[in-house]
């Protein structure tokens, strides 16, 4: 076990220790359930099933997880029917893909986008057991990496995200996918791509000599944990009522620039509008979205911290106004906040009736 794993699992005993605590007659107080929250904000990883909620139990499981598990993509042997599937040079640019075998029918396809503010965060990630119980749903699954922003700034992630799925689309008859039921979720910065796939242009070039440059990168519905509908820093600053926020430090690198006057430069300002996923949002858009939040709506200031209101689900609502306006499905949740008709009750339900067509 390596020092920096070690550090971690004693983190994560930490936090459970503070939940048991907490914990009274075997129930879960409101106080457990904001910790929880909090939990699932810095273990992510830690919702098993992905439906956006932390139980106690996923939190448990998640420690002793940590505590005999290999770190992530470090000697733990992937249960993909098929690890490593390339899809570009980059080392990054890879995707494991767990596909059926007893489908006669094509099947329909979740993808899993991590996140990590584009810095960091793997495909190893996601728990098996999520992907071995939608097989069992008929459902086939994939994780994808994508280039970070220590290979180059916005927009290699999302034009990365975009190729995975056309590659998977190219190969939907040799891997029995149906390419008309592709849904894509993730947290934070797998939430901003996976909205950026929603409601941006179809990438596909129908003239292309590349035949997977011709398939479509269009998707059938989003599902985000804590996304980002704006990476606009001036959006951002204006839906806080904050016009001196700082900027958030995945910025520069995100945008490649060094100084925080560039901010206001043509060329930043320029990429802030493309990366924002709301800006893509148009008459021709027919992805439904599912948004979660850990935390309520509650009032950002300048001390807020950046991990807070980067993940704040004022993203989610503003985006909600915009999709309200083209008729188009939209539910958010988080604590106190219920917007939108929820008739599913978490984001992988969403998925699943969505890609089942039902």
């Amino acid at each position: 076990m390596t020092k920096r794993h070690s550090l971690l699992s004693c983190a994560v005993s930490l936090a459970i220790f503070s939940l048991a605590l907490a914990q009274e007659d075997g129930g879960v107080r409101r106080s457990d359930k904001d910790r929880l929250q909090q939990f699932l904000q810095r273990f992510p990883d830690a919702d098993a099933n992905k439906d956006g909620v932390l139980t106690m139990q996923e939190a448990r499981a998640y420690r002793e997880e940590r505590r005999g598990a290999a770190p992530a993509g470090r000697g733990r042997k992937s249960t993909a029917t098929h690890p490593d599937v390339a899809y570009g040079d980059h080392q990054k640019q890879k995707f494991d893909l767990w596909l059926l075998t007893d489908s006669d029918a094509p099947t329909p396809l979740i993808i899993f986008i991590h996140g990590g503010g584009f810095r960091g965060g793997d495909k190893a990630s996601v728990n098996p057991k999520v992907a071995e119980d939608l097989n069992k749903e008929g459902i086939a699954y994939a994780s994808l990496n994508y280039r970070l922003s220590d290979a180059g700034p916005y927009p290699i992630m999302m034009h990365d995200a975009a190729r995975a799925l056309q590659t998977i689309r190219h190969r939907a008859q040799e891997w029995n996918i149906d390419p008309e039921r592709i849904v894509c979720y993730g947290g934070s910065a797998g939430a901003g791509i996976s909205l950026w796939l929603a409601f941006h242009d179809d990438l596909a070039d129908p003239d292309s000599d590349d035949p997977i440059a011709r398939q479509s990168t269009r998707i059938l519905a989003a599902a985000t944990t804590n996304g980002q509908s704006s990476y606009d820093l001036f959006v951002i600053r204006d839906w806080f009522g904050l016009p001196d926020l700082y900027a958030h430090d995945a910025l520069p690198q995100f945008y490649g620039f060094q100084e925080e006057a560039e901010v206001k430069s043509d060329r930043v300002r320029k990429l802030m509008k493309d990366a924002s996923p709301i800006n893509h949002l148009s008459s021709d858009d027919t992805a439904s979205v599912y948004m979660t939040y850990g935390q309520g709506n509650s009032k950002v200031t300048a001390n807020t911290p950046q991990n807070v209101w980067v993940h704040h689900v004022t993203f989610g609502l503003k985006l909600k106004e915009a999709v309200d306006q083209q008729g188009l499905e939209c539910i958010v949740t988080a604590p106190g906040v219920a917007e939108g008709k929820d008739a599913y009750g978490s984001p992988m339900t969403f998925l699943m009736k969505k890609v089942k067509g039902e």
